[in-house]
This record gives structure tokens, C-alpha cells and sequence, in this order.
């Protein structure tokens, strides 16, 4: 099984479970992949996600080179489609997604932490997107979410220097989000999804989207969005359920209606 993928209390848990190969990314795992997100993304039950690799040694190292050496042209094309497709789909999410980058995300591997909202890095992560030293670019919107997260020359520097940067180095230019010790890597992911979890469901949707739709438009037209977004929050019976229980002094009890 090339993704290992579990629900527990809200929290969907996804692995990716190529070890042997530092989790690189092959057509079965995009496959795989794809089918579960579509699947979680009308799912209620799941109300926030993380985002792992199996072992030690990497969250992922991007691509599978092995596999990607005996596709013909038009393969690589669909290849990149698929993978393209796939983190543009985790970036759309409704739920919010934590990534846990629990040793190398390199290339692909990086660019998937790139599509998901929040990083977690091990103190022994480092990142990096290699693809000018293999003789092409970052492919799966590297070269478009990096300099929006951290700034053009920074995110040109890493992509044409193909050099790779540590965990403090990615929290200070604000790649990532924290850097916590390996121990406690998973643990610090979980409860953080556990605490993005605790909210309303459709005000994080909301507000997700209000995010994502807004970074690329003037701030009037970011205005618009945010207000639209929020009607959206006004009607429903957890903003009801909000009022009423700091009303009557208790945690609301939040339904996703």
C-alpha cells in the first residue's frame, strides 16, 4: 500500500508509505492519493487533516526518477497532469491540511508541503526544490506557491541555486511554520489539527477560502470575497450554537450545519 490513510476523531491522517524509496512519489501513490481526497473532501466526518511520510528519513523526496526514466513523453505529461491536479485538489480542500515534514521534501515532496496550509518541521527536516540540477523546473507548482509563501528572491534563490535549506533556515524565511523536535513531530501536528478541528466547519471553509481567493486579487476585490464568504457563516446553526453557548458559559458543540 503505497498510502496509508486513517480517520481518528475528526482528524484524517495521511502517510505516505514508500519508505524504501524516501516516499517518492509514483503514478500508484498520485492514483491512491487522489481517490482518498476526493473521498475526505465531501467526507464531514474529517474536519482537519495531516500529512506525513512513513519512516524517518523523509517526507518525501519528490518524484520517482526510476519510474519517471522509462515514461514516454506523453506519460510524463499525464504524470505531471495527475500530480499537478492532485496538490492543486489539496490545496482546495475545504478542511484545513497540516503538513508534517518528518525528514527530506525535496522537489515534488516539498511542492505537496506547498499546496497545504500549515508546515510542521522536524529539527532534522530539510527542504529544497533540486529540479534545475536534474535539467528541468519545478513542475507541480513550485515555481508559483513558493514566491507567494516566502517572496520572489528568495524563492528564486532556492530554485535556481537546487541547494537545500534546514528547518530553522525554512521557519526564519517563513517556509514553514515551526520546528519541533523529532520526537514530537506527530504529536504537535495532531494537536494542532485537533485544535483547528474544534471550530466551526463551514467558517473554516470559509475562511480558507476567503484566503486562498484573495492572495491574487486588489485589496477591494480581497474585501468582497472575505464579506461574501462570511454571509456564507451568518446562517447556519453553528453560528447559533456559538452565540448560545458563550451565552451560557460552555464550549459549542459544532456540527458542520
Amino acid at each position: 500500500m503505497a498510502l496509508r490513510h486513517e480517520i481518528d476523531d475528526g482528524i484524517g491522517v495521511l502517510t505516505l508509505n514508500r519508505p524504501e524509496v524516501m516516499n517518492a512519489v509514483n503514478r500508484a501513490l498520485l492514483t491512491e492519493l487522489h481517490g482518498v481526497l476526493q473521498a475526505w473532501r465531501f467526507d464531514r466526518t474529517v474536519r482537519a487533516i495531516v500529512v506525513t511520510g512513513a519512516g524517518d528519513k523523509a517526507f518525501s523526496a519528490g518524484a520517482d526518477l526510476k519510474e519517471r526514466a522509462t515514461l514516454q513523453p506523453d506519460e510524463v505529461r499525464q504524470f505531471l497532469t495527475l500530480i499537478r491536479d492532485t496538490f492543486a485538489l489539496v490545496e482546495a480542500l475545504p478542511q484545513p491540511v497540516i503538513a508534517a515534514l518528518n525528514g527530506l521534501a525535496l522537489g515534488g515532496g516539498l511542492e505537496f508541503a506547498l499546496a497545504c496550509d500549515v508546515r510542521l518541521a522536524a529539527e532534522s527536516a530539510a527542504m529544497g526544490l533540486t529540479e534545475t540540477a536534474l535539467g528541468i523546473i519545478p513542475g507541480a507548482g513550485g515555481t508559483q506557491r513558493l514566491p507567494r509563501l516566502i517572496g520572489p528572491g528568495r524563492a528564486k534563490e532556492m530554485i535556481f541555486t537546487a541547494r537545500r535549506v534546514g528547518a530553522r533556515e525554512a521557519e526564519a524565511w517563513g517556509l514553514v511554520n515551526r520546528v519541533v523536535p523529532d520526537a514530537d513531530l506527530r504529536a504537535a501536528a495532531i494537536a494542532m489539527a485537533q485544535q483547528m478541528a474544534a471550530n466551526a466547519p463551514v467558517a473554516l471553509a470559509q475562511a480558507k477560502f476567503a484566503v486562498q481567493h484573495g492572495l491574487g486579487v486588489d485589496l477591494a476585490s480581497g474585501l468582497a470575497i472575505e464579506g461574501k464568504a462570511y454571509e456564507v457563516c451568518t446562517p447556519t446553526a453553528d453560528r447559533i450554537e456559538a452565540l448560545t453557548a458563550f451565552r451560557e458559559k460552555r464550549k459549542p458543540v459544532f456540527t458542520g450545519a
